[in-house]
């Protein structure tokens, strides 16, 4: 394929700042050149332009490409923030230039100490997403470690997930660390080619080798006279570290709904614990709860099965999907494989409509007249957009549209991809029942007669770290710290009284508004290799963070979120724990979060000097 063939395929917006930086001609900046705005989650493919406009535009893509010059190698941060307006058609804020130079490489390196101890070791627990980004990340700086994995493989999420129609309900563009691009065969890729990228990334990346697998760990006690972490695993062994690292994600323990679920004879299954082999032909199915893993699992399955029952459990809101098991074209991705600079103009844009742009419309307006139904004027507008979408999908069965039509404020829970969704609640083989599940028996769900019941109930999320038993300075237990289910951290990261324990995916710290864990998990990555080369320069072998620090942070967090959708009281969600506390999301644009954890203050913790190697020995 050459350049021009490839280029008929290429998103208009994202060629834009592309060809602005190989031509570094500012032109294409401006009208006639500069895309419409973008609507909704739309890839706004053609930019609004006329035809003609965009024959030009491919054109001299082609021609620059093709030459491979970059002719305005190093833009500024106020440079870089107006390609990415231009390329979205409305304002992108100017704290954005220096994250959207980092995606470009034009950032610092990342931090490594300029010399590790004798003797210096991490234990890392997890081999999902945020396990391999940490061991890669420790690896390239020089950080001796053992990654520890009780399932067969790597994947975590993406391993245990695979039950029909599973798969991601972000752009695949945002799920590949900036470090280990992938050439995306899908859009929205679905649960093989997720979990084939992890698997690659730990041969590519060497990591395989550095995990023990088959080895879970039950807990782990802070010994405060070596500064070192014992870990207990399930095969009795005992292994000592100095930095103990958790990656074990929130997504891995099922939450199963309070029903005897022992009563029912026929085959009961989770979705997040798919038996290989279930047989759905011809078979009655009952699914309870309608949440992201429902709506991918009903469409997938009601062809197969005789009929399908869905008890809901509450509605939800859900958003078009027009790139809905869409392939991207080859010519794209053959500019995927060999034009940086559009990958990452592309990936830009996708992270700006996935995760910041509506973050201001979450905000709480103490004026706002309807603060039963929105939380503001734009949070409204949001409310009939998505209201207008479910009546266009069932316009011609209004009991449906009844029975499906949220009463609490749109992103109050994550929104949900339509991936039909709504089109498969309207066939004659689907049933939708709303009323609570109160009766259940060997055969049958609230009288409905079934053969097969799966629980697409969702996660145990707020109990992080659990059922490990993590114990820090004098024996003090992180659960009981954490008082069970209100966890704490600072940054998401680590907390007192547990020094040199640190958390990828900790409290707070996913994206409720949009976008994929692994931007998040790669901002703590920056942030504790920060941390470990400014504790190892300083001669430390301890570092804990001050009470005060870490208790005005979370004073900080709890009082964003009070201004924000997510503590409305109109719905639940796995955001919050049983008091009504968000423990999951952060408050905080993923801009600000990336700011946060560029550079560790060593001012913000108390830092023992490390202690003789006799003492540890």
């Amino acid at each position: 394929m050459n350049v021009s063939e490839a280029i008929a395929s290429a998103n208009i917006p994202a060629l834009i700042p592309t060809l602005a930086m190989l031509t570094g001609d500012e032109k294409w900046l401006q009208a006639p050149y500069a895309p419409a705005r973008q609507r909704g989650l739309d890839d706004n493919h053609d930019g609004g332009l006329p035809p003609e406009i965009q024959a030009e535009i491919r054109a001299a893509a082609a021609t620059a490409i093709a030459d491979g010059t970059v002719r305005l190698p190093e833009p500024s941060h106020e440079q870089l923030v107006r390609m990415l307006s231009v390329a979205m058609g409305e304002p992108v804020p100017p704290e954005y230039g220096p994250m959207i130079a980092h995606e470009l490489g034009l950032g610092d390196p990342p931090p490594a100490p300029e010399a590790v101890p004798e003797g210096f070791r991490a234990i890392v627990v997890g081999a999902g997403i945020s396990g391999l980004a940490t061991s890669i990340r420790l690896a390239e700086a020089g950080i001796p470690h053992t990654v520890l994995e009780r399932n067969a493989t790597v994947g975590g999420t993406w391993l245990e997930n695979h039950y029909p129609g599973a798969g991601v309900d972000t752009p695949s563009a945002l799920y590949s660390f900036s470090f280990a691009q992938q050439d995306w065969s899908m859009y929205f890729a679905l649960r093989d080619e997720l979990h084939g990228y992890l698997e690659r990334l730990a041969d590519d990346f060497g990591v395989r080798g550095r995990i023990r697998f088959g080895t879970e760990v039950l807990g782990a006690a802070y010994d405060e006279d070596a500064q070192q972490w014992v870990v207990q695993t399930d095969a009795g062994e005992t292994l000592r570290a100095n930095v103990l690292i958790t990656a074990v994600g929130g997504f891995n323990k099922p939450k199963w709904p309070a029903l005897p679920l022992a009563d029912f004879e026929g085959p009961v299954v989770h979705t997040a614990r798919w038996p290989a082999g279930l047989d759905l032909q011809g078979k009655r199915v009952g699914v309870i709860g309608n949440g992201a893993s429902a709506m991918q699992l009903v469409p997938a399955v009601c062809e197969a099965a005789a009929h399908v029952t869905v008890f809901q459990r509450s509605p939800q809101w859900a958003a078009p999907f027009d790139q809905f098991h869409e392939a991207v074209p080859e010519g794209e991705r053959w500019l995927m494989r060999n034009v940086p600079l559009y990958r990452a103009w592309y990936r830009l844009r996708s992270g700006w409509t996935f995760n910041d742009k509506v973050h201001p419309a979450l905000q709480k307006d103490p004026e706002w007249e309807h603060p039963d139904r929105s939380v503001n004027k734009v949070n409204d507008g949001h409310r009939e957009f998505f209201t207008r979408y479910i009546e266009s999908q069932l316009g011609d069965r209004p009991d449906l549209i009844e029975k499906v039509l949220p009463r609490y404020p749109p992103f109050g829970k994550r929104i949900l991809l339509d991936n039909g969704w709504y089109a498969a609640l309207k066939r004659d083989d689907v049933t939708l029942i709303t009323d609570p599940v109160t009766s259940l028996t060997a055969g049958a769900v609230n009288g409905v007669e079934l053969d097969v019941l799966v629980c697409a109930t969702g996660f145990d999320v707020v109990r992080f770290l659990a059922p490990m038993e993590i114990r820090g300075r004098g024996g003090a237990v992180l659960r009981e710290v954490w008082d069970d289910e209100d966890a704490r951290a600072y940054l998401g990261t680590t907390v007192p009284g547990f020094p040199n324990l640190l958390m990828v995916y900790g409290p707070n710290t996913q994206a409720g508004h949009g976008g994929s864990l692994i931007g998040s998990a790669e901002a703590q990555l920056h942030y504790i290799l920060d941390l470990l080369e400014r504790m190892l320069a300083a001669g430390a072998g301890a570092i804990e963070v001050r009470q005060d620090v870490y208790e005005a942070y979370n004073r900080r967090v709890d009082e964003a979120h009070e201004q924000m959708v997510w503590t409305h009281p109109a719905m639940e969600t796995y955001y919050r724990n049983s008091r009504g506390r968000v423990v999951v999301t952060t408050p905080f644009r993923v801009v600000d979060y990336w700011h946060m954890t560029r550079s560790a203050d060593l001012g913000d913790y108390v830092v023992e000097p490390a202690v003789r190697e006799e003492v540890r020995s």
